[in-house]
């Protein structure tokens, strides 16, 4: 599968931006009312909430009619909202910031994705063989560790827990895989350490992997790990639509929150997963606010590793 650096998604963005005149798409609203969305989303655990909240009429009691696009990821979904194929998107927390700090026009509208905060019971944690001498976040530097984009949210967080940890983050080798591929590389030996995410972390402990630290828990137990944005041109455009939006999605959040079986029960409409997996897989927490503040943590992240070269603005950016 080919990628592409986020440097260049921010840059085809940007010419987007410029090209269709930064609009953001309009909302399309038919003769009863009803107006019509389409919001970019990944097919991976986090987005439950949405998919949920679509087939509780949530959104259809805000008098919006939604579609769930699925795309590979943030390198899809940013360009996609600022050209309008999108009207909201899901997207890691530290995609955005990148592509705010780089004047991308986008606005986060509400919460999307949180650690639960507990170490060794998280959504995301870095992998090893369960014979490998890695048994520390020290020992993690010098090594060659998979994840799914470089420079980006799970190597800044796995430079934190090695920093804190008393290891060298400088050392580490990143190697770019798909969630996918990641279990089967560690395997394989062509890696020492993976980052994965569920469902991905549950099969490869259910294989025999074995977890070495909760990246995501260990940089902030209350990490916003991913979040609901639109371009701030069709927000400004629409803001009654973005109202509606952001009410029916804190609903969807907020009743994921509390029906688990019902968030498990929901990955079958969007994902092909084992019934065992879907079962025993860790959910994560789906706050109905952003917590601003681990934001923060992810922006002095990137920021520490150069990802950026400025802070971005953040009362610009979240809601």
């Amino acid at each position: 599968m080919l990628r592409r650096s986020f440097a260049i998604v921010i840059a085809s963005a940007l010419f987007a931006t410029a090209a269709c005149g930064g609009d953001g798409g309009d909302a399309a609203t038919s003769s009863d009312g009803t107006t019509a969305l389409k919001v970019g989303v990944i097919p991976i655990v986090d987005v439950a909430p949405i998919y949920l909240g679509v087939k509780q009429g949530f959104f259809k009691e805000e008098g919006l009619e939604v579609t769930l696009e699925t795309a590979q990821g943030g390198a899809a979904i940013v360009p996609g909202v600022v050209s309008g194929q999108f009207q909201f998107g899901f997207s890691n927390t530290t995609s955005l910031l990148l592509a705010s700090s780089q004047g991308l026009p986008l606005k986060v509208v509400t919460a999307g994705v949180a650690s639960t905060g507990e170490a060794d019971k998280d959504f995301g944690a870095v992998i090893v063989k369960k014979d490998s001498p890695i048994t520390t976040a020290a020992d993690l530097a010098g090594k060659r560790i998979a994840v799914n984009t470089l420079k980006n949210i799970n190597t800044t967080t796995i430079n934190k827990v090695v920093r804190d940890a008393g290891g060298d983050p400088a050392t580490i080798k990143y190697v770019e895989l798909g969630f996918p591929d990641i279990a089967a590389a560690v395997a394989k030996g062509d890696v020492d350490a993976g980052q994965v995410v569920e469902p991905f972390l549950t099969i490869a402990t259910g294989q025999g992997d074995r977890q070495v630290v909760s990246n995501y828990a260990g940089t902030d137990p209350d990490l916003m790990v991913g979040m609901y944005f639109g371009s701030q041109q069709f927000l400004d455009k629409n803001p009654e639509v973005a109202k509606k939006f952001t009410a029916a999605m804190t609903k969807s959040l907020e009743y994921a929150s509390s029906h688990g079986d019902e968030a498990r029960a929901v990955l079958n409409d969007y994902t092909k997963i084992d019934p065992a997996v879907q079962k025993s897989l860790v959910l994560p927490k789906w706050p109905g606010t952003v917590d601003k503040d681990s934001v923060q943590v992810l922006s002095d992240l990137a920021l520490k590793d150069g990802l950026i070269t400025k802070q971005p603005d953040l009362g610009t950016l979240l809601p």
